[in-house]
């Protein structure tokens, strides 16, 4: 499976990666932008280039049948995201109890264009007390780009300011999403 992705990821689809997954067992990798559903596909694919675990978290009810095989089978860990709940405290949980976990997800939450990312990652991160791994889809350069682990300091704004300067110039599947 490692060599079919290999060649869709390289050969047929022309990428690349610039930097390397840092070696981390546990981390919040964050995917941006978030502009398409191939998006998807194309971590999957990235994934089975790298041979390494990665996991997502999805609402409770995308693991039920018929489905939720695929889902478990692709990484997904269901968690209940109601209003009753608690989603970082959840997720921190989920890095308590297990060894390995890279949480990938995406900030945006959604394939539109934001002015603003979601912040729970952030928190998620410092709950976990894991690092945050930025990674950029750039479908402009065909480029896979990935940062060194980075520590939230818990200066939300100063912190945010070095992770939108790792994505600056970074181009979406659909552009004008970016």
């Amino acid at each position: 499976m490692q060599k079919l992705a290999a060649f869709l990821f390289y050969d047929l689809m022309g990428w690349k990666f610039s930097g390397a997954m840092p070696g981390v067992k546990k981390c919040v990798i964050i995917v941006a932008p978030h502009t398409s559903n191939f998006d998807f596909i194309l971590g999957l694919i990235v994934r089975e280039v790298l041979q390494l675990k990665i996991n997502y978290i999805g609402k409770h009810s995308l693991f039920r049948p018929p489905w939720g095989w695929f889902f478990r089978k692709t990484g997904g860990t269901p968690i209940d995201r109601g209003k009753s709940s608690d989603t970082v405290k959840a997720t921190a949980r989920i890095f308590k109890e297990r060894e390995e976990f890279r949480l990938a997800l995406s900030p945006e939450g959604t394939r539109k264009k934001v002015d603003q990312w979601k912040t729970g990652f952030y928190y998620i991160s410092l709950a976990a007390e894991v690092p945050i791994v930025m990674v950029a889809f750039d479908y402009g350069r065909k480029e896979v780009k990935y940062s060194e682990p980075f520590y939230p300091s818990g200066n939300i704004e100063n912190d945010f300011m070095v992770i939108r300067q790792f994505f600056e110039g970074v181009v979406g599947k659909v552009a004008e999403r970016s």
